[in-house]
């Protein structure tokens, strides 16, 4: 399987996240990047290769365009303003406050385009993110090319982004700008099934309306999780995308074989809806010992999942998200793609 990668990625290197009332070191890191790099050398099966240039033309056939341009300016914009720090937002129009337009102020745009505060903005955010973009893209392109599979190894992560509003450490949803290339390409009904532990909520969104493309999403019930106010099992779609949203929220302490279930239960959805390819939002924050997360998976379930996913003889293309688990982030990413490609043993130390 093809690898796309970019070093740009470090590129998004933040210091600060709001977490339990602390400013503390964030959650999502170059350091995950660089542990799944070492996990693909160490087992030398899959080929890494760098992207190709596509553009903001297939960024905006997903995002809003003034969306576009504020993530391309804000961090100059938050220093020219005289601050010190990374930008974080202090104020959002929330319910009954109706002036429902962009500030000129940063302070009020950050507000405005924020979904989550825990996402501070930095220098190189913009060039991360575009570049991620572009590792998507090209894992589309492969895949929509001939190749069965291959893996975009994005940061920053993408699913939270939606078409207007960043959060959840994504600014561009790379799953959804792959998913909608695809369909550029030719492909008449793609699938975005997203395995990792917390909502797609930006996916979901953008999608939301739409027939031609299937988004299904399994992860921790909202009530519990973050981003808490998306991803109930009543949300199924809307207009002419009303029952291609499916929805799998599951409990706390959710262990492999109720998950499991779950996967296959949104398969056979994949199957019925007759997609001619699949975007997999891969999280691995699944795992039982991830520090934000509360399902209960095993290093060796990620291999399991990976050759379930390969049973639906789709072609394939696996995008990165979250998983913070820092030190078997490696581990479990490359099992799942071991996994797919017909590996059985998950190669761990």
């Amino acid at each position: 399987m093809k690898i796309i990668h970019t070093d740009l990625h470090r590129l998004r290197a933040p210091t600060t996240e709001l977490s339990g009332g602390e400013l503390v070191a964030p959650f999502e890191c170059p350091e995950r990047v660089e542990h799944i790099l070492a996990e693909l050398a160490r087992r030398g099966r899959h080929e890494v290769v760098g992207p190709d240039a596509y553009g903001l033309d297939p960024v905006l056939r997903v995002h809003d365009a003034d969306y576009v341009a504020f993530l391309q300016t804000a961090w100059d914009e938050w220093r020219a303003a005289g601050n010190a720090g990374e930008a974080i937002p202090t104020c959002w129009p929330s319910r009954r406050m109706t002036r429902m337009r962009v500030p000129r102020h940063i302070d009020g745009k950050l507000g405005y385009y924020c979904l989550a505060n825990e996402t501070s903005i930095s220098d190189g955010t913009w060039d991360a993110a575009y570049a991620a973009a572009q590792v998507a893209l090209t894992g589309a392109a492969l895949v929509m090319g001939g190749e069965r599979a291959a893996f975009s190894l994005c940061r920053p992560p993408g699913h939270h982004a939606a078409q207007d509003m960043y959060g959840g450490y994504c600014f561009l949803n790379n799953a959804a700008i792959a998913a909608q290339s695809m369909r550029d390409a030719g492909a008449e009904r793609v699938a975005v099934l997203d395995v990792d532990f917390h909502h797609g909520n930006g996916t979901q969104a953008i999608f939301y309306e739409r027939a031609d493309v299937l988004t299904l999403s399994l992860h921790g019930d909202p009530d519990e999780a973050f981003p808490h106010f998306l991803g109930g099992a009543d949300e199924t779609g809307a207009g002419d995308g009303a029952g291609f949203n499916v929805n799998y929220p599951m409990p706390p302490g959710t262990g492999y074989t109720v998950w499991a279930e779950a996967l296959d239960a949104a398969m056979a959805r994949i199957r019925a809806f007759g997609a001619e390819a699949v975007v997999v939002s891969l999280g691995v924050d699944t795992f039982e010992r991830d520090p934000i997360s509360f399902f209960k998976l095993t290093s060796d379930d990620f291999t399991d999942y990976g050759a379930r996913l390969a049973g639906m003889d789709l072609p394939t293309l696996f995008v990165m998200e979250g998983g913070y688990a820092v030190a078997e982030i490696g581990v479990n990413t490359v099992n799942v793609l071991d996994g797919f490609s017909g590996h059985s043993s998950p190669g761990t130390p």
